[in-house]
């Protein structure tokens, strides 16, 4: 029998959870509701999800932090929720490590499509890594390795989420090619992402954070265009 993949939903309005449980539950996933973020995080403990469902607006601990905690010490897939649909909010949503942000109100099918394509894309990382043994770039004091997801910059392993790690990979994979940005969002995030071209310069902003600049390699910006890998 194949277990069925956990969700996670967090949203004060209960009437919005269920109706968000009764979509998954008919899509053979397996839900749970937390109403608050201190519920969420201990449910996240117990439950053990595969994806997280988050809302922003919750009472006590709010989403951005519930976000934050889990990121500090997990890479399970979270997509937010918020009526709050500001670019600022987005990116903001993104930056600390969502996967994914929804604007309320949103259509069930665009909700169900997106937990498939975030989830898919989870599922495919560790069959894509077994088709080929040499998944790995290596540059003076940086090794990105796709056969264990694990980036190691000056002899210290660095953690990222998957989408970072594909995205600098992506990249240092064709050193010197110019991207465009949306070149990247086909290649990485795929056709069925529906998002925009912000979410690769946020992505590309925290890899910056995490893997400074190099005298023999770094991530450079053409302005108007997208990006590349440069290596001397």
């Amino acid at each position: 029998m194949v277990n069925k993949q956990k969700i996670l939903i967090v949203d004060d309005d209960s009437n919005i959870a269920e109706l968000i449980s009764l979509y998954l539950v008919k899509e053979c996933y397996d839900t749970q509701i937390a109403g608050d973020g201190e519920t969420a995080l201990e449910m996240f403990k117990s439950f053990q999800p595969d994806l997280i469902l988050l809302d922003l607006m919750l009472p006590g601990i709010d989403g951005y932090a519930v976000c934050r905690e889990i990121r500090a010490k997990s890479q399970t897939p979270i997509i937010m929720l918020s009526a709050k649909g500001e670019v600022f909010d987005k990116v903001l949503g993104l930056e600390m490590g969502a996967d994914d942000y929804m604007e309320k109100p949103f259509d069930s099918k665009e909700l169900v499509a997106r937990v498939k394509a975030v989830l898919r894309r989870t599922r495919m990382a560790p069959a894509e890594k077994e088709e080929t043994d040499d998944k790995v770039v290596s540059y003076p004091d940086l090794e990105i390795n796709m056969t264990n997801y694990s980036v190691t910059y000056k002899g210290q392993r660095v953690e990222m989420p998957p989408k970072e790690l594909e995205l600098l990979y992506f990249l240092a994979a064709s050193p010197n090619h110019v991207f465009t940005r949306e070149q990247l969002l086909d290649q990485i995030w795929g056709y069925e992402y529906i998002g925009d071209t912000r979410t690769v310069d946020v992505h590309i902003k925290r890899l910056r954070e995490k893997i400074k600049d190099h005298e023999k390699w770094k991530i450079a910006t053409i302005w108007g265009i997208g990006y590349k890998f440069e290596s001397v």
